[in-house]
């Protein structure tokens, strides 16, 4: 059967709304533009729910540089509706549930070849510095044909295309609007404690900044077999839930030396591995300060334009630390493995989101976000 058409067929309008960033600073507005449709390797999704992150809240602010006109978010759930040429042994069909992840490989780069989705070459090349799609063009347009960048799918619309490599089937037992975090902040989470750190059974963990990404790292870790899991923030209201997502325990670092209590629990050893969440200096030397001879530092929060954090080189050297950057996951080994420890309940991605928002509430969501506002994960409820 030629996989275009399907049995299930939806109605799709010519227009949708989004919400469009004009330019850095500008905040979002919401407008009314061109529904999209896919092409060869690529779906359409029916937008349920659109997660809310740092990293778009750095391209609004534009401390992280990005074309505008754009339309930003980047971890969805919904139905797909339509899907263009190429599907044929993908899986994907016209009335599914889908997630879409963030990170959108094109399978057809060197690393992409090698399994490394986290690392292909044209995602980072294509979408994420001019904001296209593969074949060097957007999808999103305005009434009146401007183009608008996407930053991954742009999310933040009724409608969005995605590559197929970035889209997987969420079954009839998962919650679809809390499931749109399964596409960033979980798949981020279990790449980090499966890809980046590469836990083992029974070592020890810290999680620096328990926001989305870091409560995800929590319960994978946790998940994973890890013997201790030790939840280190600067709120205390961020730090009351973590006991429930694994968390053995918690420490606030405004009150607290972090170096200290860790130690204390570990015998005066420090952690195997420790998460950084957050993408600041100071967080990046509480989880250089916490872990073992011998540990590895997994940096995954992304800071706000260029920043650097200090490493003590001789410590670092002589007690053969390793620090190992972990950007996501690879996408199309690893989403349906988030899904699926979602759907046997072995992670909570309902809990997490804590905040539900409109489109035209987008704006104040970022806004939360940029203040601490929000624990765990805020989304875009495009049925409010």
């Amino acid at each position: 059967m030629d996989m275009t058409q399907s049995l299930t067929t939806f109605e799709i309008p010519a227009t949708m709304r989004a919400a469009v960033l004009r330019e850095p600073g500008a905040g979002l507005k919401v407008e009314t533009i061109r529904t999209p449709h896919p092409k060869e390797g690529e779906i359409l999704l029916k937008v349920a729910a659109c997660g809310l992150c740092h990293s778009d809240l750095h391209v609004i602010s534009g401390a992280i540089a990005f074309p505008t006109p754009a339309v930003l978010g980047h971890e969805v759930a919904g139905t797909i509706v339509e899907l263009g040429p190429g599907n044929e042994f993908t899986g994907l069909q016209v009335g599914q549930q889908a997630a879409g992840a963030f990170l959108m490989p094109c399978g057809k780069c060197a690393e992409c070849a090698r399994g490394h989705d986290e690392l292909c070459l044209n995602f980072f090349n294509m979408n994420r510095l001019k904001g296209e799609l593969y074949d060097g063009e957007t999808r999103l347009f305005t009434t009146d044909g401007e183009p608008l960048a996407m930053y991954s799918m742009g999310g933040l619309a009724e409608y969005a295309v995605i590559p197929s490599t970035a889209v997987a089937p969420v079954p009839a037992n998962i919650d679809t609007v809390p499931s749109a975090i399964l596409g960033c902040a979980a798949l981020t989470g279990y790449g980090a404690v499966r890809r980046g750190a590469d836990l083992r059974y029974g070592e020890t963990v810290a999680v620096v900044a328990v926001g989305g990404v870091g409560t995800n790292i929590v319960q994978v870790a946790h998940a994973m077999g890890a013997r201790q899991v030790i939840a280190i923030d600067v709120s205390d209201e961020k730090l009351a839930p973590m006991a429930g997502y694994g968390a053995t325990a918690t420490i606030n670092s405004t009150t607290h030396d972090p170096r200290e209590e860790v130690l204390k629990l570990t015998g005066g050893r420090g952690v195997d591995v420790a998460f950084e969440a957050l993408g600041i200096p100071a967080t990046w030397q509480t989880a250089l300060d916490v872990i073992a001879d011998g540990g590895r530092m997994v940096p995954i929060g992304l800071g706000g334009g260029v920043q650097t954090a200090g490493v003590e080189i001789n410590r670092t050297v002589r007690r053969s630390q390793s620090i190992l950057g972990s950007y996501g996951a690879r996408t199309r080994q690893d989403l349906p493995a988030v899904i699926d420890m979602a759907s046997r309940g072995i992670i909570d991605y309902k809990d997490v989101v804590s905040r539900r928002f409109t489109l035209e509430q987008a704006n104040e969501g970022y806004e939360l976000l940029a203040h601490g506002g929000i624990q765990g994960r805020g989304v875009v409820d495009m049925s409010l």
